[in-house]
C-alpha cells in the first residue's frame, strides 16, 4: 500500500467572512472547518498531515485539536506557493493529498475513490472535478474530443471556448510526491494574477510525458468553498441534512 500524506491549505484570511479569525476556524456543527477536511484525509488512508498556516497561524493551531504537524506561508503568494511551503514535508514517496481547509463539505469516502482511481490509471495527478450550471469564476477543466483531461486553467485566464467548459477544479487532488514535488520547482506567476497556481502543476507533469487526469463526482456540494456568513450557513444546513439521514 503507497504511503499516504496530506496537505490542507489553511492560510487565508478570508476577509469576505466579516471577521478577524481566520477562515478555517468557523465553525460547521461546533468544530472548525479544518477539522472535517483532516478528517476526510485520515479516512482516504493519509497517515500524516500538514496544515499550511499564514494569517493567525497561532490561533489556527489553538483551534485544530487533531495531531498535524504545521508549516508557514509568510506571503499569500498563490495556491502553489502554498503547497511549495510544504515541500520538506511531501517529500518523494508515495502520494500526497492536496485539500483546502474551507471545504468542510467533502466526504471521506470520496477522497478514497478519488485516490483508488489515481492508483488504478496509473496517475502522476489526479484532480477531483464536478460539473456546475455557473462556473464563473471557477478554474475550468479542459478536455480533448474523447474526453481526456487537457489542462485546468484559470477563468481569468481562460479564452471564451474554454470559459464554456461547465467542469470545475474543486482545488482537491492527489498527486505521486515526487511528480509534486518535482513541478513545484518549474510552476511560474506569469499570469493575470502574478501568482503560483496549483493547477499549473497539472500541466507541468503532463509535460514531463506522466499521465494528469480528472474524476468528475455528481454531487457538487462536497467541493463546495465557504468564503462569506452565508455560505457557512449553507454549509451548516447541509452537514445536519446529513447527520439526520
Amino acid at each position: 500500500m503507497n504511503k499516504v500524506k496530506a496537505v490542507i491549505l489553511a492560510a487565508g484570511k478570508g476577509t469576505r467572512m466579516k471577521s478577524d479569525l481566520p477562515k478555517v476556524v468557523h465553525k460547521v456543527m461546533g468544530k472548525p472547518m479544518a477539522e472535517y477536511s483532516i478528517e476526510a484525509a485520515k479516512a482516504a488512508g493519509a497517515d500524516e498531515i500538514c496544515l499550511v498556516v499564514g494569517y493567525m497561524a497561532d490561533e489556527v493551531k489553538k483551534e485544530v485539536k487533531s495531531d498535524v504537524v504545521y508549516r508557514i506561508q509568510e506571503e499569500q503568494l498563490g495556491t502553489g506557493h502554498a503547497v511549495k511551503c510544504a515541500k520538506d514535508f511531501i517529500g518523494d514517496d508515495g502520494d500526497t493529498i492536496i485539500l483546502c481547509g474551507d471545504t468542510p463539505l467533502i466526504k471521506g469516502e470520496t477522497l478514497k475513490k478519488l485516490a483508488d482511481h489515481h492508483r488504478e490509471h496509473g496517475n502522476a495527478v489526479t484532480v477531483l472535478t464536478a460539473i456546475i450550471d455557473d462556473p464563473t469564476g471557477y478554474g475550468r477543466i479542459i478536455r480533448d474530443s474523447e474526453g481526456r483531461f487537457v489542462k485546468s486553467v484559470e477563468h481569468k485566464d481562460a479564452d471564451d471556448e474554454e470559459r464554456k467548459s461547465k467542469e470545475i477544479n474543486s482545488g482537491m487532488y492527489i498527486f505521486n510526491s515526487k511528480a509534486l514535488s518535482e513541478a513545484l520547482g518549474k510552476i511560474t506567476n506569469n499570469n493575470v494574477q502574478g501568482e503560483y497556481y496549483l493547477p499549473d502543476a497539472l500541466t507541468v507533469i503532463k509535460d514531463m510525458g506522466v499521465k494528469a487526469d480528472a474524476m468528475s463526482i455528481s454531487d457538487a456540494s462536497e467541493i463546495a468553498g465557504v468564503n462569506t456568513p452565508e455560505q457557512l450557513a449553507e454549509a451548516e444546513a447541509v452537514m445536519r441534512a446529513r447527520t439526520d439521514c
